[in-house]
């Protein structure tokens, strides 16, 4: 993989200056900038010919938050790839985040694999969370049952992503599911086909998107 341009975009220097540390110990990483506020990074993106590869997103910052900054970054620049910083108590906002056009989320207090996982997937076109976010999702999140957007995925594949979103194997969905593994594999082929989606994370994000689970 090619060295990328990367940004962070956080209200508390301490940690943007902790976190452009760990940066500066990956190979693949070839510049760093850095943002105090959503304000900061759109006048920063503003005044560049050359777009950074990465951005890091802090969440909740003064002036203009993480969300709002990630919704007009999109609007203006729709192919950059935006990875939000998320504390715990961020779950809240995971939603607006996602519908906002995130590419994944990591947790502020990851190390340097997830930071370098988090840039490789998403380079590759994938979504990424941290493992503990994974995990604390897949807990929560529920069946939506006013769901508000259709979408091309028959009711069966709702029922299997909606499994597969809770964490559920092929054969425990097809144990819940009264079908047989082989039918949940190759639903789950036609959900990561049809979502566009290249792993669990993908299919996550889709379904808290398209309002098929709620957080």
């Amino acid at each position: 993989m090619e060295q990328v341009s990367v940004v962070l975009v956080d209200d508390h220097k301490l940690f943007r200056e902790g976190l452009m540390l760990l940066l500066r110990n990956l190979a693949l990483v070839k510049e760093i900038h850095e943002a105090g506020d959503g304000n900061e990074f759109l006048h920063y993106m503003m005044k560049q010919d050359a777009k950074p590869d990465i951005v890091f997103m802090d969440i909740d910052m003064p002036n203009l938050n993480g969300i709002e900054a990630t919704r007009q970054a999109l609007q203006l620049y729709p192919d950059l790839k935006i990875i939000a910083l998320s504390m715990y108590s961020d779950e809240d906002y995971y939603t607006q985040m996602i519908e906002a056009g995130v590419k994944g989320f990591i947790l502020k207090n990851s190390g340097i694999q997830d930071l370098e996982l988090a840039i490789q997937y998403v380079m590759e076109g994938k979504n990424y969370f941290s493992q503990e976010i994974l995990d604390s999702l897949l807990v929560n999140l529920n069946r939506n049952k006013q769901q508000v957007k259709k979408t091309d995925l028959s009711e069966r594949e709702e029922e299997v992503l909606y499994h597969i979103c809770k964490g559920l194997s092929n054969q425990e969905i097809a144990d819940k599911l009264f079908i047989s593994k082989r039918t949940v594999d190759k639903h789950r082929e036609n959900l990561l086909f049809k979502t566009g989606s290249n792993n669990t994370a993908g299919l996550v994000m889709f379904a808290i998107k398209n309002k098929i689970v709620e957080i």
